[in-house]
């Protein structure tokens, strides 16, 4: 099974190819060329970035943190229908267990109506937010999904910065 190279979601059906690269949608296409140009960018400044944001007050509820990359699972399914998605969400232990815990509650209620899929998915959706509503990140050293999105971010700064400079030339 194929995953994506920006997020990490495994890729079922479809996906979108750049060169060797595989990505989930265009959104995380955009996100891989992010972290391609970001490589450039020396790591004593990814490390400082990490540090400042890590040791920083919640961007959710204001409240001390840490602040690391918390992921929930959601899954609804109606009949042949069915949809599941990870969201990664920036904030404090609190805050991603309340993201966490909602899903869990939403994948409860709404995943197992769909046919195949949807009895597939829920449990592999509830297991994975009971797991992080359990476990999570390390709180004393911020985990390699914070570091991607701060490099994520620093990339698309970046480009952004080289954009305007190519056009005001």
């Amino acid at each position: 099974m194929a995953t994506c190279d920006a997020c990490g979601s495994a890729i079922l059906f479809g996906g979108v190819r750049e060169g060797a690269a595989r990505y989930c949608n265009a959104r995380c296409r955009q996100r891989g060329a992010a972290l391609a140009y970001a490589a450039s960018i020396p790591e004593y400044v990814v490390d400082q970035q990490v540090r400042v944001l890590h040791s920083g007050l919640c961007p959710h509820c204001g409240g001390a943190g840490p602040v690391d990359v918390h992921t929930s699972y959601r899954v609804w399914s109606l009949v042949f229908i069915t949809s599941w998605v990870n969201t990664p969400r920036l904030g404090c232990r609190a805050c991603g267990r309340r993201g966490q815990i909602t899903d869990l509650v939403i994948s409860l209620l709404c995943g197992w109506w769909g046919l195949p899929w949807g009895l597939v998915m829920t449990p592999v959706q509830i297991v994975r937010n009971i797991a992080g509503i359990v476990g999570g990140p390390d709180p004393s050293w911020p985990s390699a999904k914070l570091v991607k999105l701060v490099r994520i971010g620093l990339g698309t700064q970046a480009m952004a910065a080289e954009a305007k400079t190519r056009r005001a030339a």
